[in-house]
């Protein structure tokens, strides 16, 4: 009588695995989840180092390698890495302005249009970043220092408009050779309907 009831529970519980496997689809395997991680000297890293943005502002990131002459000179390099960094959105900020700011007022590209994007943007290169500060800080596993530095957006936007509306006007040649063609267009679009 044992045996049978042994028989009886293992034949229960075999069948009961096979309803229970039989009834289910296997599901599909979860799709691996990609993150983004950010590496620096083979190290993870903040985001920011790879990626630098704080919203409302432009935002660079400056490395000061690892020095002898201390911590101090070390964030003095990064700082002025990160400034750099800046600059060079800026840069690239005064071009897409100054052909913005042409194009509501008119003119086409040419000649005098080039020459005032070069004066705004040589001028636009001597913006004081003095509004400019670190954010952030990580040290590397080596010892160099990244910097997160920020400039407020509206800030330099503001300064864009104003060197580009003030170029206009101080090169007075130029100026009175944009007004003109502003004219001769204007006349031509008059003409042509």
């Amino acid at each position: 009588m044992r045996n049978s009831i042994i028989s009886i529970a293992a034949a229960t519980l075999i069948a009961a695995t096979l309803v229970g496997c039989g009834g289910e689809t296997p599901k599909p395997a979860e799709p691996a989840v990609t993150t983004f991680g950010c590496k620096q000297e083979n190290v993870l890293a903040p985001k920011w180092t790879c990626i630098p943005m704080v919203e409302g502002a432009y935002a660079g990131v400056g490395i000061g390698e690892k020095s002898a002459a201390g911590m101090a000179h070390m964030r003095k390099v990064a700082q002025m890495n990160g400034r750099s960094d800046l600059a060079q959105q800026i840069k690239v900020q005064v071009k897409s302005r100054m052909k913005g700011f042409t194009q509501t007022t008119g003119a086409a590209d040419s000649e005098t249009v080039d020459k005032m994007t070069q004066a705004v943007d040589d001028q636009m290169a001597q913006v004081d970043l003095s509004r400019s500060k670190a954010v952030d800080y990580w040290e590397a596993p080596s010892g160099n220092i990244y910097i997160l530095m920020t400039v407020p957006e509206d800030y330099i936007n503001e300064k864009v408009n104003e060197t580009a509306k003030t170029s206009f006007k101080n090169d007075n040649a130029l100026w009175q050779q944009f007004q003109a063609s502003k004219a001769f267009d204007a006349m031509d679009a008059a003409l042509a309907k």
